[in-house]
């Protein structure tokens, strides 16, 4: 079976064919880190999570590069260096703040079981890149230069657009092209831009004091670890134009080798309660705090339930469903495992080899879907139709053959972990939400009591209660329950 995937470019699924065979090379935008990991970064970097888990699974070996953004990401409206506005704000070294995020957003994605990228390259260790880029840009007339400002000539490219197929006189609307007196052309954009005299994060060039633009960075990144082309770029949709559109321009100007990226895959959107994340609207929610609520499992499989190029929304409802269907996947890992106490190594049944057929071939709808261009959600549907054939055939059988129930249990496992699932410990103890649901749940069941006049039963539940070292108080103003 050949793994398909859905090219930006080509805006169709194609047949992934690595520049080396059985490696790819992978390139995915990370963070710019002046603030907390959030959602929207857990939705993309989960979604490759599992692409390179995938790749892996199918034997390829996966060269995996995920760069730091620490300078040059400009705010659409004043053309400010996001991580040097938030430095000044809370008045600290941009470098300060710099290490503390990138600190924490490995610490978020680690909680997240994301694996890390072989390399994660940041941009301000890469200057002389840079510059030599730049220059040689200059010398091929792909750029010019202005007061200290170097900005890319788009006109000189008769195919700028190509990626995000839009057309020239509308990349000005709504887009982040910084308006500036200098330019040539209203949608060239900045390669390196000049700092002024209150700039804090800004370094000698051949054109004076300043710092590199956002969209250069990526682009000589991903050429100096992965070469002049590679196999597959990857980012949410919300890069795809201007910043990747301007990573092509640049990189095959410099190359003159196309394309620059064999495949761009992307992903789209993640959407609270049906409405774009944001602080001003209140719902904005980071990794660490989403954490607290739910599982980590239960935040990859909510991710996975969504095909990850479709826009996802993050709800209560949808979270606790995860969990709850976590729950029934696990729950066919331990009838498993119990089945195994008591199998036997007598021949095979009739029975027992139609459900090892069943399981195989809802196996093999597994991985036609992943190979589908990463279908998650088919493949998961195809895990739990496994999980209820698991659980019936369990359910009629007192004693199954050791090697059938094997060989179901690996293929059953391998699949989920090929989506980074079941990686929780088995625990004998109760998770300390469950017991205080339960608690609450007898607490809440004394009070209906009490309602119905069944004072004799709701007086059992409390002394019982207190044997347990939970004390009920009756006030006034209600009941209350607490450790004793």
């Amino acid at each position: 079976m050949v793994l398909r995937v859905f090219n930006t470019m080509s805006g169709k699924l194609e047949v992934l064919k690595p520049l080396k065979e059985n490696q790819v090379s992978l390139y995915v935008c990370g963070p710019t880190v002046y603030d907390w990991a959030h959602l929207g970064h857990a939705r993309t970097y989960l979604a490759f999570d599992v692409i390179v888990r995938w790749l892996e699974f199918k034997g390829y070996s996966v060269f995996y590069i995920q760069n730091i953004t620490d300078v040059g990401h400009l705010t659409t409206d004043t053309a400010e260096d996001k991580i040097s506005k938030r430095a000044i704000e809370r008045k600290i070294e941009p470098m300060e703040l710099v290490e503390f995020y990138i600190r924490e957003y490995f610490k978020d994605l680690d909680a997240l079981s994301v694996k890390r990228p072989d390399i994660s390259p940041r941009a301000t260790g890469h200057l002389l890149e840079i510059i030599v880029a730049i220059q040689e840009l200059i010398q091929k007339d792909y750029a010019y230069e202005v007061k200290g400002n170097v900005f890319f000539d788009v006109t000189k490219l008769n195919d700028y657009g190509k990626l995000s197929k839009i057309k020239p006189e509308a990349m000005l609307e709504g887009s982040r092209f910084e308006v500036h007196e200098d330019k040539r052309n209203p949608r060239d954009f900045a390669l390196w831009k000049r700092a002024e005299p209150e700039t804090v994060l800004k370094w000698w060039s051949p054109w004076g004091i300043g710092f590199p633009g956002w969209h250069i960075e990526c682009a000589i990144m991903g050429l100096k670890y992965l070469g002049s082309q590679f196999d597959i770029h990857g980012g949410a949709r919300d890069l795809i134009f201007p910043h990747h559109e301007n990573e092509i321009a640049q990189s095959e100007a410099i190359t003159g080798k196309k394309p620059f990226v064999q495949y761009w895959l992307h992903t789209g959107f993640l959407k609270i309660n049906g409405e774009k994340m944001a602080k001003s609207l209140g719902n904005y929610i980071t990794i660490r705090d989403a954490l607290k609520k739910y599982s980590a499992e239960a935040i990859r499989f909510f991710v996975m339930s969504t095909h990850y190029r479709n826009e996802i929304d993050f709800t209560d409802e949808r979270l606790k469903g995860a969990e709850s269907s976590l729950g029934r996947l696990y729950n066919s890992l331990e009838s498993m495992e119990d089945a195994k106490k008591t199998s036997t190594n007598r021949k095979p049944t009739d029975a027992e080899q139609k459900f090892k057929q069943a399981i195989e071939n809802l196996n093999e709808e597994f991985v036609m879907a992943m190979d589908e261009d990463f279908n998650t959600p088919q493949a998961l549907a195809a895990l739990f139709e496994m999980s209820k054939e698991i659980n019936r055939f369990l359910d009629e059988k007192k004693q199954v053959n050791t090697e059938i129930l094997e060989t179901v249990f690996e293929s059953f496992s391998e699949l989920g972990k090929a989506l980074g699932l079941f990686q929780q410990e088995k625990s004998q103890d109760l998770d300390e939400k469950i017991v205080n649901d339960l608690v609450q749940l007898l607490f809440d069941l004394r009070e209906e009591l009490r309602k119905k006049k069944e004072y004799c039963l709701s007086d059992k539940i409390r002394t019982r209660m207190k044997d347990l070292g939970l004390l009920i108080e009756d006030t006034v103003e209600g009941s209350k329950w607490k450790i004793s």
